[in-house]
């Protein structure tokens, strides 16, 4: 095997060949790599998936739980505060609607900016008639759904990793006192041969 100056030899899976100076954490070590990589692509996946399965039936029970329902604007919506800093065009405003049993309620709702007093607007009620937000649809509800799912995949691999790295460092530390034991039973040995 060629060498240049100053560079380690590289021997592939060094720790499963047979070899004197190969430990038995040695091994350990390397079959706890190989396991932390298998954990943390198998347990981030699957966490992933049913984060993103559980986010996206959330998202269709809490279609099913809500109604559009007809209302009208009892103030101008052009001062009105915005809904959200993106500037997606969403103000609160003060809406009147009537409920199925025929009660009339107010609320404040999200409504498009710059509609007038009197405008007809959609605005969504949950099973009891309060007002809630509309369920997001489309393009918002993917994007909830793969956040969820990417942003639990990447905590679970994080974790898997984090105890892969506790466990490969608490080897390394067993080993470390196992020759430091080792080399205060040699140490007077050599001290002698070298002195002597």
């Amino acid at each position: 095997m060629a060498r240049t100056r100053g560079a380690r030899p590289t021997v592939p899976w060094w720790r499963w060949r047979r070899n004197p100076l190969c430990r038995r954490s040695d091994v350990a070590e390397a079959w706890l790599l190989i396991a932390t990589a298998v954990l943390t692509l198998v347990l981030s996946g699957f966490a992933g998936l049913a984060t993103a399965g559980a986010v996206d039936a959330s998202l269709d029970d809490r279609r099913e739980r809500t109604r559009p329902v007809p209302a009208v604007l009892v103030e101008d919506a052009r001062d009105a505060a915005p809904v959200s800093e993106n500037g997606d065009g969403g103000v609160w405003a003060e809406v009147r609607w009537t409920a199925p049993d025929g009660a009339r309620h107010t609320g404040r709702a999200e409504v498009p900016a710059g509609s007038k007093e009197g405008a007809e607007v959609t605005v969504y009620n949950d099973a009891s008639g309060r007002l809630v937000s509309a369920p997001p649809e489309g393009a918002e509800a993917d994007f909830q759904i793969a956040m969820a799912g990417i942003t639990v995949s990447l905590l679970a691999g994080g974790a898997v990793l984090l105890a892969g790295w506790a466990a490969r460092a608490r080897l390394r530390l067993r080993r470390l006192d196992r020759w430091e034991a080792e080399w205060r039973q040699v140490e007077p040995m050599w001290r002698k041969r070298m002195t002597g």
